[in-house]
């Protein structure tokens, strides 16, 4: 039976052999084609290892043969970035692969799994997870049973185990091995919080406990048979009766009772006794801290004025003579002349002893701006007027002396090319020789202030203008002028030259500049904390300056300190015009708007560790507030603790 269902054997042929060679051959192919086992293997050999630990290294990894696999030269910054993200269509489908570094641009297939993925379905695609379930078990029960094999002995016979672990478990809870399990307990347990406590110790609730405060006891006004005085007559009654509740001194109006019998119920308690309550449980209370100060430590300890002498306190003299405001003064460095500049088109020159006038320079426009030159040996001064610098010999003292100062400028030799200058320089005529000019520096825009350099030979300027042609400086000797700024940093107020380095403070409308001019460039930037800065004062030291501003402050500043003021003094009511520190004495005034100079004592010690000493110390009144204006210039003599104030009432006071 069995020989005669088998299938008759069929015997093999050369087509067969030739088909299953075929199949082969096709097998072979396609499984090098599909695998790429071996392809992992040639890239990267490091294994399964984190690739952050090549962070550090130029490979990031070794092919078959141990040679290292460098990563690819990646030197993209956040702009190439960006404009490939912008311009290669296929970014968005690029990876970069973290065992050879290269990028790898994913395949649809890849990108549907992806997809596939995100969305928590399964990867293959064929897959359906909603397949018909196939019912191997018919839910109605059949006569026939699925297998119809007869039961076990052992399924109806007790176990032989079972009986061997219940006699082991009997035996332990007879030793008490094995203890039975206590019946649970259903009834609730409380505990106790305060049961190991300390009865004596305070509690941390009562520490803080701010006893309420006490009901005011009664006085002769609340007994039953007050004094007469106590007792409010007619008028006193209305006037109580009109007032609002919380206004009156009593709540209740006193009565007279013959006996403490007569004396009826209040009718209030209840009222009385609810507020009381609501007092109690409703105002917050809390313990205040009470910090016991002197209100005289709070006040800083400065010196008695008279402990700081010398320094002006009274009006000496008044130098008369100008018709109009006096905008600007300047000393000699020997203290002997002064010279002061006017909105009436003139330049007088005044013995500073005397208040006499010794010349007057009519220069036919408003002075802005005049300047002694500081060096002792020459005889100087440049005048601000309109677009020109004029350098005036004002023939004054010693007549070697100012000889010797023209005898300097004439000296001049022009150079043999003509070099491009932003100024032109212009001997002046006859005319103009016989009454002192020497010199006229004409520039294009109208010239506001004009400084001296310690030496004597430099002097800057600041024209009216918003390029980078603010501020110029010129060489005297030479003749020669150049724009040290490339660009404009805002509108320029003043400038100056460091006393001892070399260094030139350019002040904006709300920031000092300072600048190297060996190194040619900005040392720092002072924040003034004004809104615009009207005049600046450097100390003979060389450390501090001063700004005085129109909004009626004066910054100190250290520069070794901060580049924010050391301290800001509001002692004007209005804007203040000038500032000015003297050579010698620790001392620096002020002059604004309000016809007020205000001198101070402006202690700088040696020791870097100790600040400045400010203490103002006078305040000198004198001149007449004209045109809403008061004091425009201060200046200290050079070497006596005098102070010299112009003011638009056309009058120059020295305090003495």
């Amino acid at each position: 039976m069995a020989q005669a269902s088998r299938a008759p054997r069929r015997s093999r042929t050369l087509e067969d052999d030739s088909s299953l060679e075929e199949n082969k051959a096709l097998l072979a192919q396609n499984e090098y084609e599909e695998d790429s086992s071996d392809e992992e293997d040639i890239r990267n050999t490091v294994g399964n290892i984190p690739m952050e630990w090549y962070q550090d290294f130029p490979h990031i990894g070794y092919d078959l043969e141990g040679k290292k696999i460098y990563k690819p030269i990646r030197n993209k910054d956040e702009l190439d970035m960006f404009l490939e993200k912008m311009e290669n269509p296929d970014y968005w489908r690029t990876v970069q692969d973290k065992m050879t570094g290269a990028d790898i641009k994913l395949t649809d297939e890849q990108i549907d799994l992806v997809h596939r993925l995100q969305k928590g379905q399964f990867g293959d695609v064929h897959f359906n997870p909603y397949e018909p379930a196939v019912d191997f078990f018919t839910h109605e029960v059949m006569i026939h049973p699925v297998t119809n094999r007869p039961a076990d002995k052992r399924s109806f016979i007790p176990s032989l185990i079972e009986k061997e672990k219940v006699s082991k478990l009997v035996h332990a809870i007879k030793m008490g091995w094995i203890k039975p399990r206590k019946p649970k307990d259903d009834t609730p347990t409380y505990y106790d919080l305060w049961a190991h406590e300390d009865p004596n110790s305070i509690l941390g609730r009562h520490k803080m406990h701010v006893p309420a405060p006490k009901m005011k006891l009664p006085g002769h006004e609340e007994s039953y048979n007050p004094p007469p005085e106590y007792l409010l007559s007619e008028e006193e009654r209305l006037a109580w009766e009109q007032q609002e509740p919380a206004q009156r001194r009593l709540s209740f109006v006193p009565q007279q009772h013959r006996s403490l019998r007569a004396v009826p119920a209040f009718p209030r308690f209840i009222h009385e006794r609810f507020e009381r309550c609501l007092d109690l449980y409703l105002c917050p209370r809390q313990r205040k801290m009470r910090v016991n100060v002197d209100p005289e430590d709070l006040i800083p300890k400065l010196p008695k004025p008279r402990d700081l002498q010398p320094f002006p306190t009274t009006q000496a003299l008044v130098y008369r003579g100008h018709t109009s405001l006096v905008r600007c003064l300047s000393i000699s460095p020997s203290g002997q002349w002064l010279v002061s500049g006017s909105d009436d088109g003139s330049v007088r020159f005044w013995e500073v002893s005397t208040a006499r006038c010794m010349k007057t320079l009519p220069v036919g426009g408003v002075v802005k701006s005049v300047a002694w030159n500081p060096n002792p040996t020459i005889c100087l001064v440049a005048i601000c007027v309109e677009q020109s610098v004029l350098l005036v010999n004002p023939c004054l003292g010693d007549k070697l002396l100012y000889g010797a100062t023209d005898q300097l400028l004439e000296s001049f030799v022009p150079p043999e090319e003509e070099r491009v200058q932003p100024v032109q320089w212009v001997p002046a005529t006859m005319e103009e020789h016989s009454k002192g000019i020497r010199l006229v520096v004409q520039h294009s825009k109208a010239v506001k202030q004009v400084t001296w350099h310690g030496k004597g030979d430099y002097f800057a300027s600041v024209v009216s203008d918003n390029s980078n042609m603010q501020v110029l400086i010129h060489q005297s000797s030479k003749r020669w002028s150049q724009n040290p700024f490339r660009r404009s940093k805002g509108l320029v107020q003043c400038v100056l030259f460091h006393p001892i380095r070399p260094y030139f403070f350019v002040a904006t409308q709300r920031y000092v500049r300072v600048y190297n001019l060996l190194k040619q460039e900005l040392t720092k930037k002072l924040m003034t904390n004004c809104k615009w800065v009207s005049s600046m004062a450097i100390h003979p030291g060389g450390d501090n300056i001063i700004c005085g501003s129109y909004d009626s402050k004066l910054a100190w500043f250290d520069l070794d300190l901060s580049t924010r003021p050391y301290q800001l003094l509001r002692h004007h009511k209005r804007a203040l015009r000038s500032v000015a520190f003297h050579k010698h004495y620790p001392l620096f005034a002020s002059g604004s708007d309000d016809g007020s100079v205000i001198v101070c004592h402006g202690m700088v010690y040696n020791d870097l560790l100790q600040n400045p000493l400010l203490v103002p110390v006078k305040v000198l009144k004198g001149h007449v507030l004209t045109l809403d204006l008061g004091v425009l210039d201060v200046l200290f003599h050079p070497t006596q603790p005098w102070v010299f104030s112009s003011g638009a009432d056309g009058t120059i006071r020295l305090y003495t």
